[in-house]
């Protein structure tokens, strides 16, 4: 049992630092960009509710995103005067 717990440990920080290296390539850009597509493409395609980066930022700092958005409303209004 023990050896299946310390291969799958092994594998996954092997293939995690496999994956950072790789995404740091030409060939790895270009990679994690097509899925990056291939996602945003499904999710359009299939209407998929996507929580984004942004999402998750606004639910953990309400009070800065609140304030950005205060700030935005009032450069609309100056840009419509």
């Amino acid at each position: 049992m023990w050896f299946w717990v310390i291969s799958a440990i092994t594998g996954s920080v092997i293939g995690n630092a496999t994956s950072s290296w790789f995404e740091k390539t030409a060939v790895g850009k270009w990679f994690f960009k097509k899925v990056e597509d291939t996602y945003n493409w499904a999710a359009l395609r299939y209407d998929l509710e996507i929580l984004k980066t942004e999402d998750k930022w606004r639910k953990k700092y309400p009070n800065m995103a609140k304030q950005i958005a205060d700030l935005d409303a009032r450069l609309k209004d100056l840009e419509s005067k």
